[in-house]
């Protein structure tokens, strides 16, 4: 999977057959805030948001950024995936 970091649109992009698959962000003090998922309208594939947000989480122990989780469904991937339950800032409890 290859992942662009869209600087200027403050998203994290990749490509299916649909189309563009992006998780929008926002930047304060060395923590990322995962705002929002965009699929295409016919995209429904989940194990793939899940392999794309695994994707995001490495980038971000990469760049030793603390992760704050906005959207409900990136909550529920944490919960399900513990191993990165490290990049959340401390006083962040799910």
């Amino acid at each position: 999977m290859e992942i662009k970091d869209n600087t200027f649109a403050r998203q994290f992009e990749t490509m299916v057959d649909e189309g563009l698959v992006s998780v929008e962000y926002s930047f304060q003090e060395k923590k990322i805030f995962l705002t929002k998922i965009n699929v295409p309208e016919s995209f429904e594939d989940e194990e793939f948001i899940s392999k794309f947000l695994k994707n995001i989480m490495e980038i971000a122990i990469e760049r030793k950024f603390k992760v704050v989780p906005i959207l409900p469904k990136i909550v529920v991937f944490f919960k399900k995936n513990p191993i990165y339950k490290e990049l959340l800032p401390p006083g962040i409890r799910l």
